[in-house]
């Protein structure tokens, strides 16, 4: 190494972090001690150099190995020192938590310009700009990594790309593609980081048992401390997930013990906050709070964000234990803060320290204690912050909850006027749905795009790679020709697979989307029709009428915003819901008709689930296009019995006026309009069938032969 002179660049893995978790980081510089990864080596043939002197000004002292590598722990914020009695010392301040790499270049006079400028399209350089585009933009991330792969020197090299890539997937959400990744790097290079990496990739993307496994398949013995605590914590967070509290309570509290020992502190808050959680599942109501309490005050530690998040699920706590004095108290706390953390940075939306969202929920809590005159300004606090921060999701809840509270209170215009607003803020949350549907669809269309790029990039390199060792080894080409074409064709295969597990995927998707967006349609028009009857009554001045029936209409609305968001439910809470239903159609009809509703005793209704609201618009149809015409009083008859094991059948029957006759009393814009319900129901059927593999039947035919033969529909639903 003669004539050596320092010209090194400091490249640290993961190279923008967000700015404000950044700044956090550094106020935390006195707290919180972990290690560090590094690597010394010559830039212009990548030896590594060894025996290098590693020490943290007044703290741990290590060297580089034969590898050039080293470990050390240290603090945000220390100054490491790296001396070598063939360099200059080089003083590295520590800013977070990223892998170090200090690069020695030899100086040759003006050569030293041209390796320089060589060096700027060189692996490592197109590797760090993918970290700085992580969290910016996607595209250009995966755009750097795949100029990257072709300037791969080394399996390890390799291993890193593809660790880079299944991180860039991973920020982003795309996990299915972060596993793909992380398993393509430990095939280049075994690491217990990306184990634990894929074991999170894994449980994110809902494949509890593989992270379960890749957890237990590493010994402790051979992690780090903050190893070891990742996967404590990762092992608890797949048992709560499979229902293994007291699995995750014993995971947790190990994970627990080795962070406390070492000064984890960021862990130590997280674990007390987990194993709280897990102890109020468990009904273990004061250590929970205890638990819970704690992480607040360690969290404080930390800094101002940290102990809002911590306070956030403090309140959550309080608010299902209906402890709803404490929990506005918590929540008052906390706007104050949130008001003192959003003078240095912005909050995003989806985060749950948002004003909009406490403010509701300090709201929702007045409610909840019928304190109705309380409650009413901090829904509007709420409502006027989600209008200024397009927070649409909030605005459709704080609506809802305003015209609940207008409605209790017994004020029916502001309920009329709150529901109103809220119906259009459906709407407008529905279209900016799709649109991001569409831009979600063009976003990953680019993403696989780029991953078959890489894929084929991948095999051209281990081509590339086969056919140097060939001329090598003129007396082995055949052989190597012959693997090599193996190797391609399984590559070609592994790309077709993950192809055709990511088109599954993002059907799954679209149709999960899909059934979203039928929901959002599907209660507005509902509730639109059911509201027709209260103008009804109120037209009339039946004062008493509509007040008793506006009392049990709040309870059906409640109950189906309840379940809105699930695309099955017990069957048991679905025939609630249409006695209730076929109860507030009678008492307005009830010269019209008469309605059974039948059980068979030998069902478990328990064990069946059905899609939400798939019964309650045949029952309407049944009402208002059916017996409502009636000369006579009718009789709708609601009957559930037993099919066969595992599958029962749902029959809605009417002696009605019949299909045939209904249709022949509509105007011609009638015909034209088909009923919105019944289109949506036939959709959702659809879709979920597609899903969950003809889980539901539709059946209507007339009911009966002759005259007044009235309609009858089957729905046959299959056990789980």
């Amino acid at each position: 190494m003669k004539h050596l002179q320092l010209l090194f660049t400091l490249f640290i893995c993961l190279f923008v972090q967000q700015s404000l978790y950044a700044q956090e980081q550094l106020n935390d510089s006195k707290s919180e001690t972990f290690t560090v990864k590094g690597l010394v080596r010559e830039s212009d043939n990548n030896d590594p150099i060894s025996d290098v002197n590693i020490q943290v000004n007044g703290g741990s002292y290590t060297s580089t190995n034969i590898g050039g590598e080293f470990r050390i722990d240290v603090r945000i914020g220390d100054e490491i020192m790296i001396s070598h009695k063939d360099f200059e010392t080089i003083y590295y301040k520590v800013k977070s938590d990223e892998d170090i790499r200090v690069e020695v270049e030899p100086l040759v006079d003006r050569s030293y310009i041209y390796k320089n400028k060589a060096k700027e399209n060189s692996f490592e350089s197109a590797i760090d700009s993918a970290l700085f585009y992580k969290k910016i933009s996607a595209e250009k991330s995966i755009q750097f990594i795949t100029e990257s792969i072709p300037k791969s020197t080394s399996v390890k090299q390799n291993a890193e790309a593809f660790e880079v890539l299944a991180d860039v997937y991973m920020h982003w959400k795309q996990y299915d593609l972060a596993v793909t990744n992380y398993r393509i790097s430990l095939n280049n290079v075994k690491s217990n980081d990306v184990n634990l990496k894929l074991a999170k990739a894994y449980y994110n993307n809902k494949n509890y048992q593989e992270s379960l496994a890749i957890y237990n398949s590493l010994k402790s013995e051979s992690l780090s401390n903050w190893q070891n605590v990742l996967r404590q914590e990762g092992l608890g967070d797949v048992y709560v997930k499979t229902n293994q509290n007291k699995k995750a309570t014993t995971a947790y509290k190990e994970g627990l013990k080795v962070a406390t020992v070492n000064n984890i502190q960021s862990k130590i808050t997280d674990l007390n906050s987990k194993l709280g959680e897990v102890y109020n599942e468990e009904g273990e109501k004061e250590m929970a709070e205890d638990l819970l309490e704690n992480s607040v005050v360690l969290a404080a530690k930390e800094n101002k964000t940290r102990e809002v998040e911590q306070k956030v699920k403090f309140a959550d706590f309080q608010n299902v234990n209906r402890s709803y004095d404490a929990e506005i108290q918590t929540r008052k706390e906390i706007i104050k803060d949130i008001d003192a953390i959003e003078k240095d940075s912005i909050i995003d939306n989806e985060s749950a320290i948002t004003k909009q969202k406490q403010n509701y929920k300090i709201g929702n809590a007045y409610y909840l204690q019928k304190d109705y005159e309380e409650a009413i300004p901090y829904l509007e606090k709420s409502i006027a912050e989600a209008d200024k921060r397009e927070d649409l999701i909030v605005k459709k809840d704080a609506t809802k909850k305003i015209s609940d509270v207008y409605l209790e209170a017994g004020n029916i215009d502001k309920a009329r006027l709150a529901f109103e607003e809220y119906t259009k803020t459906v709407d407008e949350l529905y279209n900016k749905k799709e649109q991001e549907i569409a831009q979600a669809a063009r976003f990953n269309k680019r993403i696989a795009e780029k991953q078959n790029r890489i894929n084929s990039l991948e095999t051209d390199r281990k081509l590339t790679l086969s056919q140097v060792e060939l001329s090598d080894e003129k007396n082995k080409r055949q052989q190597l020709i012959i693997y090599s074409l193996i190797g391609g064709l399984l590559l070609l295969a592994l790309t077709a697979h993950l192809m055709y597990k990511y088109i599954k995927q993002q059907k799954l998707a679209n149709n999960l989307l899909a059934l979203k967006s039928l929901r959002s349609q599907m209660n507005p028009h509902f509730i639109f029709n059911a509201l027709n009857s209260v103008n009804s009554f109120i037209a009339t001045n039946d004062e008493r009428t509509a007040n008793k029936y506006l009392s049990d209409f709040s309870k059906l609305m409640r109950a189906v915003l309840e379940n809105s968001e699930e695309d099955f439910i017990p069957l048991e809470k679905e025939i609630e819901l249409i006695e209730l239903y076929t109860k507030l159609e009678h008492f307005r009809f009830k010269d019209k008709f008469d309605y059974t509703i039948e059980v068979d005793n030998t069902i478990d209704v328990d064990a069946y689930k059905i899609p939400p609201m798939l019964l309650q618009p045949y029952i309407e149809n049944a009402v208002w296009h059916g017996l409502r015409y009636k000369e006579e009083k009718g009789l709708l008859a609601i009957s559930i019995s037993k099919k066969r094991i595992g599958e029962i059948e749902i029959t809605i029957a009417d002696n009605g006026i019949g299909r045939k006759k209904s249709k022949s009393l509509k105007t011609e814009n009638q015909q034209k309009h088909n009923s919105k319900g019944l289109g949506n129901i036939k959709k959702r059927v659809s879709i979920l069938n597609e899903m969950y593999k003809d889980k539901v039947d539709v059946f209507i035919d007339d009911n009966g032969n002759q005259g007044d033969v009235g309609t009858k529909v089957v729905v046959t639903l299959k056990k789980d």
